[in-house]
């Protein structure tokens, strides 16, 4: 028996906009972005809605499923775009519309990522895809529990590496050379926790 709905319980940032002093990147977080009631409809609205994928990929010669489950969208009108790729829904769409307005940039592709539990996670990576180009821009949006997301430095080994909680309605910019120098990853938990949506607004520039 459900006695309250998850949401409830989900965090809002402090609703700061700060810029890190950090080498090597541009990286801004705008806390509780979203409101908690326009948050709480579109965790609920994605979460039921969102045709959700496992994603299957190889390392050393191993097909491993990946702890998480993804969704793709993108504009239709991109060169080489699966024309099986989904629709923009109207949710991502009004998202998308607000991110754009904030970062002045438009996007043209987004991942979402379910965080099903604490089990699931992504490992140290960083987002250099030949599609996306050279000092990609990524807006990242989260809904749901917050996780803590981790970045650490490739080379400097002396700059410490720093924890950002990503809160229920937050955006995160990350832009400049941040995925030349920087990994980051969201680390998996034993803590019984519920399920986060993160969205990574992009823009993708394929090669043939």
């Amino acid at each position: 028996m459900i006695l309250f709905n998850d949401t409830e319980i989900f965090t809002s940032g402090s609703g700061e906009k700060k810029v890190f002093d950090l080498p090597d990147t541009e990286l801004m977080l705008y806390d509780n972005f979203f409101s908690k009631e326009v948050s709480d409809h579109y965790y609920t609205t994605l979460l039921n809605n969102t045709p959700w994928k496992e994603y299957a990929m190889e390392i050393y010669n191993k097909t491993i499923t990946v702890p998480r489950m993804i969704a793709w969208y993108e504009d239709r009108n991109n060169l080489g775009a699966n024309l099986s790729t989904p629709d923009w829904t109207p949710e991502l769409l009004l998202i998308k519309e607000k991110v754009e307005k904030e970062t002045l940039v438009d996007f043209n592709c987004v991942l979402l990522n379910l965080y099903r539990n604490g089990k699931d996670g992504v490992g140290w990576h960083s987002d250099r895809e030949q599609n996306f180009g050279k000092n990609a821009i990524i807006a990242s949006v989260s809904f749901g529990e917050t996780r803590m997301f981790r970045l650490r430095h490739m080379f400097k080994k002396d700059v410490p590496q720093i924890e950002i909680p990503l809160h229920h309605g937050s955006l995160l910019l990350m832009a400049g050379t941040t995925q030349s120098f920087w990994q980051h990853q969201v680390q998996k938990t034993p803590k019984d926790i519920l399920p986060r949506i993160n969205l990574t607004f992009r823009q993708i520039h394929r090669r043939f």
